[in-house]
């Protein structure tokens, strides 16, 4: 499926995304609240099926939080960037480590190190940094007494 064609079958099932222009793959943005939902019918809708989640990562704007999700479908080979706006100081969106498997690990990996509370995750810990360590070091606001790394 050609990019525009995905763009028409996800506007008619996501009525209210908004589309991104100017990257490599077809980019939407859509509400924190309706991504479980949202992700459910991005891997069941017939056309659609993106049965691979390859991508997670959580960038910090400063003022708030972007979860970039990256998902293709193997059967049809197109890609989608889901992008979703969180707030810097709760970041918490629902987990789909249900929908996706590989979303257990690069959950974790955007827990230990940034600090978003995946709601539902069946083992939201740390991956990487030791269970003492304090705060979130890819965060812009990170201070290390050690490296002495500010941002």
């Amino acid at each position: 499926m050609n990019p525009e064609e995905l763009k028409k079958q996800l506007g008619a099932l996501l009525p209210s995304t908004t589309f991104e222009e100017g990257g490599e793959w077809v980019t939407i943005a859509i509400d924190p609240a309706g991504w479980a939902e949202t992700a459910r019918q991005l891997r069941s809708t017939g056309g659609l099926d993106f049965d691979y989640l390859f991508c997670v990562t959580a960038v910090d704007w400063k003022t708030h939080f972007t979860m970039v999700y990256h998902l293709t479908s193997i059967v049809h080979r197109h890609t989608l960037v889901v992008k979703i706006k969180l707030n810097r100081e709760n970041p918490e969106i629902a987990t789909v480590a249900d929908i996706w498997r590989t979303a257990e690990f690069h959950e974790r990996e955007a827990y230990d190190l940034m600090g978003v509370v995946f709601i539902g995750h069946p083992d939201l810990r740390r991956l990487f940094m030791t269970d003492d360590w304090q705060g979130w070091p890819l965060r812009k606001d990170y201070e290390d007494p050690v490296n002495m790394i500010k941002l």
